[in-house]
């Protein structure tokens, strides 16, 4: 299985300067969010596969959401036999839509956390922000949540894909590692995943 993660910008590859052909074989895109819905739109549309996102922190001024495309915000999906648990947002510096503490995360996590058991997890992890002490960065507005760390030692999914940490920041951030047996990937502009 080929998947596009796409995360925080429109990539030029795909969207600026795209081509004919190019959004070709790929099975499957995740969006880790603060995406315009016009530019998920476009993704789904031409590639042809379904597009699955999350929300990002910029995602409030959203006057709809991305037609075609299947949001996995605080809900677990399946798609091509991928079971993907989705956590938008970031952690809250200010108030906002899409921003919570690390108590209303845990809380959304609970939630659903009857559910996670009775399918025995879930493959990806798809969420906007980082786990804490994982590709996060030290101030406010980039801090991870130590409740995505749990989740990743509890159920072990395959991969964990986030966006929120740019990659021209200026620090050296990886955007592929590991914790455990989970591969991290961060797909800010995008990053293509062979399964």
């Amino acid at each position: 299985m080929r998947i596009l993660a796409v995360s925080d910008v429109p990539s030029d590859r795909y969207y600026k300067f795209y081509q004919p052909g190019r959004l070709n074989g790929f099975d499957l895109i995740l969006s880790c969010g603060d995406l315009s819905p016009e530019y998920t739109e476009f993704l789904v549309t031409l590639a042809n596969c379904p597009l699955v996102y999350v929300h990002g922190n910029h995602d409030s001024c959203y006057k709809r959401d991305p037609e075609g495309c299947i949001c996995a915000d605080g809900r677990l999906v399946e798609v091509n036999g991928l079971r993907i648990l989705g956590m938008g947002g970031s952690y809250r510096y200010r108030s906002g839509k899409y921003m919570y503490t690390e108590k209303q995360m845990n809380r959304r996590i609970g939630g659903i956390e009857s559910l996670l058991r009775k399918t025995h997890g879930f493959d990806i992890l798809l969420t906007h922000a980082p786990a804490f002490g994982l590709n996060d960065l030290d101030d406010l507005p980039h801090r991870g949540f130590e409740c995505f760390n749990t989740l990743l030692e509890k159920y072990e999914p395959s991969y964990f894909i986030h966006g929120h940490i740019h990659l021209n920041y200026g620090y050296r951030i990886p955007q592929k590692t590991t914790k455990g047996n989970t591969i991290v990937i961060n797909a800010f502009d995008h990053c293509i995943i062979e399964i």
